[in-house]
């Protein structure tokens, strides 16, 4: 399952999304994994939590940060949930034709692998594609 948080920088998407990580920590069996741009937020993580800086990798396509992700995936089976902070920037997605494909990826990722995607997009709902706009959790 693929959630998203969406809405204009600055608007409280990172704060949602750190709560709402930290609160599934507590009701998941398995590993959770956070990945962003950088490690500003490490010390607001719950310990059992996996940070994983973008920015320690050498990736710089849409195809690369999503082969990277199945990497991950690849190394510990028992992940469930997976948040992605900044989903926008460290995927290297701008066009909502990209969006989709990327969206349309990652649920393929998780029917196989029973993940659950939680990203932080930085657009409003209204400018996502229709495939997106079922998968919103909150706008704000």
């Amino acid at each position: 399952m693929v959630e998203i948080i969406s809405g204009e920088k600055g608007k409280g998407k990172t704060k949602y999304l750190l709560d709402k990580v930290n609160s599934d920590v507590q009701k998941v069996d398995g590993s959770i994994v956070y990945i962003d741009k950088n490690t500003k937020h490490m010390y607001e993580l719950d310990s059992k939590i996996r940070l994983i800086n973008m920015n320690d990798y050498p990736i710089d396509s849409t195809d690369e940060f999503l082969g990277f992700l199945s990497g991950v995936l690849s190394q510990n089976n028992d992940i469930q949930e997976v948040f992605l902070d900044s989903f926008l920037t460290v995927s290297y997605l701008e066009s909502n034709d990209g969006i989709a494909k990327a969206i349309e990826k990652l649920d393929k990722i998780c029917s196989l692998y029973s993940v659950k995607f939680v990203l932080s997009v930085s657009k409003n709902e209204k400018d996502l594609p229709e495939c997106a706009k079922g998968k919103i959790i909150i706008s704000l």
